[in-house]
């Protein structure tokens, strides 16, 4: 039995590392193509665009995984059946508890896998492929307005009660999170404006300040006038140098370089956080952290879900027609996790149903086909 299942787990595994890397060729060709456009547009040239489409391939091998699985497997359990190879298994012994066991050793370890390519390889891949991309064209992070990036901060005491609020305008974010064209509206716990600082750069200095460049400083106080009334005084002055102590890290800052579903969750957990304690929403990150954490899960359940192919007969269909099966289902799976997503976000669900729906409609789904396969067999 012990010589059965590593049998098993190395065809499998041999077929779900085809299927990914005939998916990564087609996936990075039509990155590469789309890439053509841009090439001579500043200093982008060709090796640009190689570098760019190489480093996204750990997202691809994230993003195509679960595909790749149900597919590879399906292709190995479809080659076992044709060959009677399956049928002599059964007939040794190989029940279905046992090759589900198989199957289950093989997929934990690619789940495994899955998620440290997913958290470990893509954030930073994506970020230097960001960087190589804007730098060679020589351009910024967009911004959602014309005036550029606001982003909410709070500061608060040592026990975490906010003493003030601050609104951050950056005009250009730079690939390497260097801010230009920086202003700081600061606003006490009445929401009174207390402080207007701008700054032509800043650069950050570890642990939590900016070093801004070319400040210019604006106070506001509340003096007494006539009548006993009460105006502010703006207090203007300007230096070369001026430290500014704020939450925001280029961390934070450069989530807005990556889609929510690239980065890893240690980062999603962060800014979620952040935007919690500025009480702006934050369902989309949301989503996309639990998405990280159920997602390597889902190549388990499309390799179960794979499992009742090996027991269809021949005339039942070939390897061809089996295969094309998965990639309908692969397809579906995909499309009804984005689909789930967007639902999630405009019917603001709780962000673990959106992100567990399809893994859970793909295991329901595994589940009713082996128990038709146990009442047919």
């Amino acid at each position: 039995m012990t010589l059965m299942g590593r049998y098993m787990r190395r065809e499998i595994l041999a077929s779900v590392a085809f299927v990914l890397v005939g998916f990564l060729a087609l996936f990075a060709f039509f990155d590469f193509i789309n890439e053509l456009d841009d090439i001579g547009r500043g200093g982008y040239k060709l090796q640009h665009a190689l570098a760019f489409v190489g480093l996204g391939l750990p997202s691809r091998i994230y993003e195509l995984m679960p595909i790749a699985a149900l597919i590879g497997t399906i292709y190995a359990l479809a080659q076992f059946a044709s060959h009677s190879e399956f049928t002599a298994m059964r007939a040794a012994g190989l029940g279905r508890r046992r090759a589900l066991g198989a199957i289950l050793a093989v997929g934990v370890w690619m789940a495994i896998g899955t998620a440290v390519v997913g958290e470990l390889l893509t954030p930073p891949a994506e970020k230097i492929a960001q960087n190589v991309r804007l730098s060679a064209i020589g351009a910024t992070v967009a911004g959602e307005f014309r005036s550029g990036l606001w982003i909410k901060d709070t500061l608060k005491d040592a026990d975490g009660n906010v003493q003030r609020m601050r609104f951050v305008n950056i005009g250009e974010l730079m690939p390497d999170t260097t801010l230009r064209s920086v202003r700081v509206f600061e606003f006490d716990r009445d929401f009174r404006l207390v402080e207007l600082l701008s700054a032509a750069r800043g650069r950050f200095v570890p642990p939590q300040s900016w070093d801004l460049e070319n400040a210019e400083q604006t106070l506001f106080e509340p003096v007494r006038v006539a009548d006993n009334a009460v105006a502010l005084r703006a207090l203007r002055s300007l230096v070369p140098r001026r430290a500014w102590v704020s939450e925001l890290t280029p961390d934070i800052v450069g989530v807005l370089m990556l889609a929510p579903e690239r980065m890893s969750a240690w980062n999603l957990a962060q800014y979620v956080e952040h935007l919690r304690d500025n009480q702006q929403r934050s369902d989309r990150y949301e989503i996309a952290l639990w998405k990280k954490l159920v997602y390597p899960l889902a190549v388990v359940v499309m390799m179960i879900l794979a499992l009742p192919f090996a027991y269809l007969q021949a005339r039942a269909g070939g390897i061809g027609y089996k295969v094309f099966a998965g990639i309908m289902l692969g397809v579906a799976f995909h499309f009804l996790n984005g689909l789930f997503s967007h639902l999630g976000l405009l019917n603001t669900w709780p962000a673990w149903l959106a992100a567990c729906v399809p893994s859970v409609v793909a295991l329901a789904l595994a589940m009713a086909m082996l128990a038709w396969v146990d009442r047919a067999h």
